[in-house]
């Protein structure tokens, strides 16, 4: 575990990638399920939806797909400002909220938006074997959940260890809390079952990077959930993987983080 003090900042050209000058261009409200998916509701249609945010490059560029925190019971897709200008695709990506689903359709909506990115983002000059998954929170524990239980992508034909980077910010690694709750459990009693990435962990997982807040300010034991993971990650004998505490901050350890989420998609770019 890295332990990150709040002065630190990582620098990275807001304007540059592969020696040009990039403008960028806004695609909103894209639907990422398909025609031919059964059972289609106007709730689907509504918040089933993804923000792309691209540069005009001659080359492809890496990809950021982000998914929203609010305990998979609010939020909205957004693209983060500190994600921006910084020679990336960004995928905001939008999924519904329990009670109007059970929680689990979360991870299922959040697995056909990188299903979607994989097939389709090279029409927007993404490089689809650069895509990285991230989210804060509620989010964070999608990108574990629907990287890490690899049946989830499967369904569309893809390898989830063909994901480049996993970089949740402050994401359950148990068994979320709504999910519990949907099942009678209280949000401090723990679970570790098939809703729980750490119940996943496996060697060829893509390269990792954990971040939380302060442990001693971070929400229900979430950093020492996410250092259970790290440890657990290393005995399975997973090569790449790192755990950041954002020293001071609580569960909205965001700004600090971003820096590091630009630094480990800008790093692993270059070495893949």
């Amino acid at each position: 575990m890295k332990k990150v003090l709040i002065y630190m900042f990582l620098a990275v050209s807001p304007i540059y990638a592969f020696g040009q000058v990039l403008e960028y261009k806004t695609l909103d409200n894209v639907y990422y399920y398909d025609s031919q998916t059964v059972d289609q509701t106007d709730y689907m249609k509504q918040k089933c939806l993804m923000d792309i945010y691209y540069p005009e490059s001659k080359a492809k560029v890496p990809v950021v797909i982000w998914f929203h925190g609010g305990g998979l019971t609010a939020g909205k897709k957004e693209i983060p400002s500190a994600l921006k200008n910084k020679g990336f695709c960004v995928i905001g990506v939008g999924y519904r909220l329990s009670p109007n689903i059970k929680a689990e359709t979360c991870i299922s909506d959040a697995t056909a938006a990188i299903a979607w990115v994989f097939k389709n983002i090279d029409r927007y000059n993404g490089d689809p074997n650069q895509i990285f998954v991230s989210g804060h929170s509620a989010g964070g524990y999608l990108a574990l959940m629907s990287v890490m239980d690899k049946s989830w992508l499967k369904k569309y034909n893809i390898d989830s260890d063909k994901v480049a980077g996993l970089a949740p910010f402050s994401g359950h690694t148990i068994t979320h809390f709504t999910i519990r709750k949907e099942l009678g459990i209280p949000g401090e009693q723990p679970i570790i079952d098939k809703w729980a990435p750490l119940f996943h962990v496996r060697k060829n997982a893509p390269p990792t990077m954990l971040i939380t807040g302060d442990r001693e300010k971070e929400m229900l034991g979430r950093y020492e959930e996410n250092a259970y993971f790290y440890r657990m990650m290393k005995v399975v004998g997973h090569p790449d993987i790192t755990q950041y505490e954002m020293d001071g901050y609580g569960h909205n350890m965001t700004e600090p983080a971003f820096p590091l989420l630009v630094d480990f998609v800008s790093l692993k770019s270059k070495e893949n």
